[in-house]
């Protein structure tokens, strides 16, 4: 039997966060990080590009809250005690500049994920924590005051340990086995698969602005704001990824096939895209109507919605009729598109699920029925929308239980 007093299961983010302040915060503390793998930190090395999304520049914790479909309550809390700032902090008083892009997302000034890898790995050297890789987890019980953490390379025992495995079903099922309570995990973080002729040429063009996606179902008011970004096999950008998300549950149920609306010029209302092209047909009436974009679209997509609204190559804006008018409104601000199946955003899988919310302290991120057993990232049913978000839940759950673990 190896004798710890913390035992963390799971090599990624969350994981290392613990277990390095867990011995900074006590230095007597005998720790062990357990990964199944070959290799520790994989999620970090890819995540955003390779650069690693480390946290989002949002400094009030009801706003950043406002990023997590599951976990936004939950999580106000928490973050009132280790925030974007504290995150920011930590990593820079360990030598990894950070940088704030312009769209909010906080990378590491050397643009690559190693910076922060590197930083974990002198950090376990430096408090002498062990890492012991190729560890996978059969069984855990709990002896007296004292966890006993069964592996395919021997036992271990700790009175308290960290689970830390991301959305691993094998986990789940000892967690399940304990007696709490999982909710079944389903993607989330994904890009609509859609054939259309309006969209076949365009991959590779993004709209600057906001466009407002709708879910056309009577059932839910699903809906999203963002740029939008066309691609080879349909749409994605932030306004898609947002939806995929807060859709998640439901757009399972669907199977993936559902219809949405997309609304380019969301602000603006119908009367006033109506007034503006009642304007062109005066102002502009010897102008071909497909040759000049309007509305601050790109020029691809407007032609594109110009020919769906049955306006030929060689329309002028005198010659456009009401019903072609009243069908280029329809384009622009209430176009129907046929979602037909999913695709993973780049390389980050993230889903939907995992322990109950209602089973944790989020005071200290431990359970509410196991004394001693504690949960953070991705192994609780917490979940983000792309920018940095579901790392910092994974800091901000790991600095927590951290606290809890070594001063009690």
């Amino acid at each position: 039997m190896h004798e710890y007093d913390i035992i963390i299961i799971g090599g990624g983010a969350a994981g290392f966060f613990t277990a390095i302040n867990s011995a900074e915060m006590n230095r007597d503390l005998k720790i062990a990080i357990l990964e199944r793998g070959k290799e520790v930190l994989s999620k970090v090395r890819i995540s955003g590009g390779g650069r690693c999304n480390v946290t989002h520049a949002e400094f009030v914790p009801k706003e950043l809250c406002a990023n997590y479909p599951r976990g936004e309550k939950e999580l106000l809390g928490p973050f009132h005690n280790f925030m974007t700032g504290d995150t920011m902090e930590w990593f820079e008083k360990r030598g990894v500049g950070l940088k704030i892009e312009d769209d909010g997302r906080i990378f590491p000034v050397s643009d690559s994920s190693e910076s922060i890898i590197n930083c974990f790995l002198n950090e376990v050297e430096r408090l002498k924590i062990q890492m012991l890789k190729n560890h996978s987890v059969q069984e855990l019980k709990k002896t007296g005051e004292t966890w006993i953490v069964r592996t395919n390379k021997g036992d271990f025992s700790a009175e308290k340990i960290m689970l830390a495995t991301g959305s691993n079903p094998k986990i789940w099922k000892l967690l399940a086995r304990l007696g709490h309570s999982i909710v079944p995990a389903v993607p989330s973080l994904f890009t609509f698969n859609i054939k259309d002729r309006r969209i076949k040429s365009l991959a590779g063009i993004a709209t600057e602005a906001s466009v407002r996606i709708k879910l056309n179902s009577k059932e839910t008011k699903l809906e999203s704001e963002g740029p939008l970004l066309i691609t080879h096999w349909g749409m994605s950008g932030p306004a898609i990824l947002k939806l995929s998300a807060w859709g998640a549950r439901e757009l399972y149920a669907e199977n993936y096939k559902f219809e949405i609306k997309v609304n380019w010029l969301p602000e603006m209302n119908s009367e006033e895209i109506q007034k503006e092209l009642k304007d062109l047909k005066f102002k502009e009436a010897k102008k071909q109507v497909v040759k000049y974009s309007r509305f601050n679209l790109p020029k691809r997509l407007w032609q594109s919605l110009v020919e769906a609204a049955g306006i030929g190559s060689e329309t002028t804006w005198a010659e456009v009729n009401k019903s072609q008018l009243e069908a280029l409104i329809d384009q622009l601000c209430d176009a129907e598109f046929s979602v037909n199946g999913k695709s993973t955003f780049k390389e980050e899988f993230v889903t939907a699920g995992g322990v109950d919310l209602k089973e944790v302290n989020f005071k200290t991120f431990e359970s509410k029925s196991h004394k001693g057993l504690f949960l953070a990232g991705e192994i609780l049913n917490i979940d983000a929308v792309t920018g940095g978000f579901n790392f910092q839940n994974a800091w901000t759950g790991g600095f927590l239980a951290a606290k809890a673990m070594s001063t009690n």
